[in-house]
């Protein structure tokens, strides 16, 4: 059973982490369509405005002012330096930065996107003689807000040339490349937004079948726990109904040899001894707890006397009214403790029974083979038997002082056992109560 249950734990984890598996990956798949799709959409929009800039620089509109291809023959003519041609296109950034941050501030006010846009020239090569103007990416254009990992980018190439009219007609003709390359800095806050309500479907979704998996798990683990103790119930019962039946069959022999008055009472204590024993099993049926009184530690002992007349009990009794605990579970105590002697080699069980200041004091001694240390751990477990080259000669089923401890335990006492070998055992047994 329980190797069944783990493995049942452990298939549902396997198939909960591949639901969650499926979950992430359908997330994950979700985000980036939806991310492809905003910078597709901020792309589009952007684009035709990031031309016109482009344009606006002289590049590709040979109406406008030749201020950029004259810096470029400049620097390729070493008329300039270059501080002085890269303090030009710095000059021209920052006179544009608030236009171009402005539009795309506008532009996107409404979704709540933070754009950053920048278009730079990636190379310049002049087609005379093959020079590379630039070694690295300057500049031309950008945004208030600064490009750190552009999520999508236009590159361009542009071709553009004038004829100086010096000593001789002299061609300048230049190659262009440029990239245009956009970020939307909150992406993921803008698609989380929009994905709320499918994660909140999908945690819903796994937190029902993990809670459904749960509850069922809990009402398992309450039903075992109720099939085993219905199973200490009845070998409770089981164990219990052995001593009244064995009583009353020899009752019933010494009846039939010579009439004893005092067999008589002892069949009746026997009989209410085994009623209550069922009432045990229809819990609805139970009436109220019948305290103990005085003389019932008597009667108990005087059953065990009449039951085994080879052993002899040895009694100090010195508890003179009635005490707040269940007669049944008392009796079960003390023949359980004899019984458990007899079994084991004693011909003499001592038996002391006394209560002071709110306490139950049990004391049983016998003078029987006693128990190797190294058991006394175990013989309070459930089905334990002192292990004994005569353990199949005798008989039981090892729940005496199983059943012995979970009675003191219910009544929050303590059980205390000393042995030795060849010198018998003594069981110490205190429990409070309340006059």
């Amino acid at each position: 059973m329980v190797r069944k249950s783990k493995t049942l734990i452990l298939a549902f984890a396997g198939l909960f982490l591949f639901l969650l598996g499926i979950q992430v990956y359908f997330l994950y798949k979700t985000y980036q369509v939806k991310e492809r799709e905003i910078y597709r959409s901020v792309h589009d929009r952007l684009t035709n405005y990031t031309d016109k800039l482009e344009d606006a620089g002289g590049i590709k509109n040979t109406d406008y002012d030749d201020e950029i291809h004259d810096i470029l023959v400049q620097y390729h003519d070493h008329l300039i330096s270059r501080s002085e041609f890269l303090a030009f296109f710095e000059r021209k950034r920052k006179n544009t930065e608030q236009q171009l941050s402005g539009y795309i501030n506008r532009s996107f006010e409404e979704q709540g996107y933070r754009i950053a846009a920048r278009i730079k020239y990636t190379s310049v090569t002049s087609l005379t003689d093959g020079a590379q103007l630039i070694s690295q990416p300057i500049v031309l254009y950008e945004t208030k807000n600064k490009v750190v990992k552009p999520g999508i980018f236009n590159t361009g190439r542009w071709e553009t040339s004038s004829t100086s009219k010096t000593d001789q007609l002299r061609k300048n003709s230049f190659l262009v490349r440029s990239r245009t390359d956009f970020e939307i800095l909150n992406i993921r806050t803008v698609i989380f937004k929009e994905m709320i309500l499918l994660i909140v479907c999908c945690v819903i979704l796994l937190a029902s079948v993990l809670l459904l998996y749960l509850f069922t798990v809990k009402n398992l683990i309450r039903q075992q726990k109720q099939v085993e103790i219905l199973h200490t119930v009845v070998d409770n019962i089981s164990h219990e109904f052995k001593t009244p039946i064995a009583t009353l069959k020899i009752a019933s022999k010494a009846l039939k040899k010579d009439w004893n008055p005092e067999t008589l009472p002892l069949i009746d204590r026997q009989i209410v001894r085994l009623e209550n024993l069922m009432d045990q099993l229809h819990e609805s049926e139970k009436g109220e707890i019948c305290s103990i009184k005085a003389e019932d530690w008597s009667f108990f002992i005087q059953d065990l006397t009449f039951t085994h007349p080879e052993t002899l009990f040895e009694t100090h009794i010195s508890v003179t009214t009635a005490l707040p605990f269940d007669k049944n579970t008392m009796e079960t105590i003390v023949k359980n403790l004899c019984e458990n002697s007899i079994k084991y080699g004693s011909d003499k069980v001592t038996v002391h029974i006394s209560n002071t200041e709110g306490i139950l004091h049990i004391q049983v001694s016998d003078n029987g083979h006693g128990i190797p240390k190294k058991e006394l751990k175990n013989i309070f477990e459930k089905f334990y038997r002192v292990q004994s080259d005569n353990i199949h000669n005798t008989k039981g089923l090892g729940l005496g002082l199983y059943f012995v401890r979970n009675i003191v335990e219910q009544y929050s006492g303590t059980i205390q056992v000393e042995s030795s070998i060849g010198a018998g055992t003594l069981f110490t047994i205190q429990m409070p109560y309340e006059s």
